[in-house]
C-alpha cells in the first residue's frame, strides 16, 4: 500500500516590506512520502516571497511537468514558473520558454544550477532568478514547525525572518545569478 502525503496547515502572517505585500495566508498543503522538510519549508518560503494575485501550488512532486509553485493569471496563463530544489538544465531550459518569468528557490548550493546551466544552454539563463536558503535556517524551521503551524514571516531588507510559536529564525535572502 501506498504512502500518503501528510497535510501541513500553515497560517502566515507575511509581511514582505521589500515588495509592499502584506497579507494573511491560510495554506494547506501536502507533503509527499519522499518529500524532505527542508523541501516543503522551501516551497512554502517560495509562495510566500512570490505572493501575488493567481499564486498556486501545483500537483508539484506527482507530476513532472509542472513547477513547485506557479502564477497564472484571470484566463489561466502562466505569468511565473516557481522551480523549488535544483532542477537539471533541461528543466531550467524548458520552464523558461514556457514562462515569461523563472524564479528557483533552493535549500541547496547554487553553485550546482551554475554547473548545470555550464553543461547546456539555458534560454534566457541570464534572466533566471535564484535564490539559496540556508540549510540550517531550513533545519531549525523545521523543527519548530508541526503540522498545524502558525508563522510571522517577515522579508525586509533581503533579510528573511520566521516567527514559529515563540522561537524566531532568520537568513539572507539574496538574488543570485545562474550565469557567473
Amino acid at each position: 500500500m501506498a504512502l500518503s502525503a501528510t497535510v501541513y496547515h500553515l497560517q502566515i502572517e507575511l509581511s514582505d516590506v521589500d515588495r509592499g505585500v502584506y497579507e494573511a495566508l491560510d495554506l494547506r498543503l501536502g507533503r509527499h512520502p519522499s518529500e524532505t522538510m527542508r523541501y516543503l519549508l522551501t516551497r512554502v518560503i517560495a509562495y510566500c516571497l512570490c505572493y501575488e494575485e493567481g499564486i498556486a501550488f501545483s500537483k508539484g512532486l506527482s507530476n513532472n511537468d509542472e513547477p513547485a509553485v506557479w502564477v497564472k493569471d484571470l484566463q489561466g496563463t502562466l505569468r511565473v514558473w516557481i522551480e523549488v530544489g535544483t532542477p537539471s538544465a533541461d528543466r531550467l531550459h524548458k520552464a523558461s520558454k514556457a514562462s515569461p518569468r523563472l524564479v528557483v528557490f533552493t535549500h541547496h548550493d547554487p553553485e550546482l544550477l551554475r554547473e548545470a546551466a555550464r553543461e547546456r544552454a539555458i534560454h534566457k539563463a541570464e534572466e533566471i532568478e535564484v535564490y539559496a536558503l540556508e540549510g540550517a535556517f531550513l533545519d531549525e524551521l523545521g523543527q519548530a514547525t508541526d503540522r498545524n503551524a502558525k508563522w510571522t514571516l517577515v522579508h525586509t531588507e533581503g533579510m528573511l525572518y520566521v516567527t514559529s510559536g515563540d522561537q524566531s529564525f532568520s537568513t539572507p535572502v539574496v538574488r543570485q545569478s545562474l550565469t557567473v
